[in-house]
């Protein structure tokens, strides 16, 4: 009887994290339907989401038992994390949407290089032939789009590298202080970030211009539907599942969000078969990484 509620609550748990995950994949089609530019859809993002963290006492009594130290330390990776968010969307603007999630599915690769220089794991050259698997695709990806959507993936391979940079020095600190706390400071951080090299640089334009009713509808939906949501769904999740489980569903956001571009957006008109296929390849090669770690 044990045996089957423990069963039960896997399976809840798993279709959680695969709902978290389509969630997620919606944030590269909100991304694409906001008009604002990419710093100032990036800013609000933050902000929206910091303001309701902030409403939560539990966050307040984390942030008191935190020291300075360790507040920097999530300061520091919060304005990593905005500049994630900043590339991706940029990516989005200069490209679509497909183009931006299929250069996140990089990110698996970047974490297999850099997680053994910020931890303690040793370095594993099974997990190398993951970086080669996916030239060939990123290749196909590459001669599949036009030519004025390179600047776009060049944004999005920055942006899968600032991913697994945050990812694994979250994975260093994330367990010494409060998850929601960590995130509060980590966003309001990088929200306090795009605001002032907004100021600085007028170049970029208003960091915080007000949106119009459209682009607010959006901008709500992408802060609590794509954000707290899946993050409030996913901590719970978590706790039912391996690492492989949950790692195997985080891995397949790229073809969600790839297939929610087609039926919405209708981008494969834009895209040619070549593309689909080095996508084909890139997902196959980063569902292969929580294989391989398993198998170590």
């Amino acid at each position: 009887m044990r045996a089957a509620r423990v069963d039960g609550a896997q399976r809840r748990a798993l279709l959680q994290i695969h709902f978290c995950v389509l969630l997620w994949g919606f944030t590269a089609i909100l991304g694409k339907l906001i008009t604002l530019p990419a710093l100032a859809l990036v800013a609000w993002r933050m902000c929206l989401v910091t303001a309701v963290l902030l409403l939560l006492p539990r966050v307040w009594r984390g942030l008191v038992r935190i020291g300075p130290k360790m507040a920097l330390t999530y300061a520091g990776i919060g304005v990593i994390v905005a500049l994630h968010w900043l590339t991706f969307y940029g990516s989005i603007k200069l490209a679509n949407a497909s183009v931006a999630a299929t250069c996140i599915a990089l990110a698996a690769v970047f974490v297999a290089l850099i997680e053994p220089l910020t931890t303690a794991k040793r370095f594993d050259p099974r997990e190398l032939l993951l970086a080669v698997a996916v030239i060939p695709g990123m290749l196909l990806v590459f001669g599949g789009v036009p030519a004025h959507m390179h600047l776009g993936i060049a944004v999005g391979a920055l942006s899968a590298l600032l991913v697994a940079i945050f990812g694994a020095l979250n994975k260093r600190y994330i367990e010494r202080a409060d998850p929601l706390t960590v995130t509060t400071l980590e966003l309001g951080s990088g929200a306090l970030f795009l605001v002032l090299i907004g100021l600085a640089v007028p170049a970029l334009g208003d960091p915080l211009p007000l949106p119009s009713q459209q682009d607010l509808g959006y901008l709500l939906l992408l802060a609590f539907a794509c954000t707290l949501l899946p993050f409030a769904l996913s901590l719970v999740a978590l706790r039912q599942l391996s690492a492989y489980s949950a790692q195997l569903a985080v891995n397949l956001e790229p073809v969600y969000a790839v297939l929610l571009a087609i039926v919405l957006l209708g981008e494969q008109r834009e895209l040619s078969t070549a593309f689909y296929l080095g996508v084909a390849i890139i997902v196959a090669a980063v569902l292969a990484h929580p294989l391989i770690v398993r198998r170590r």
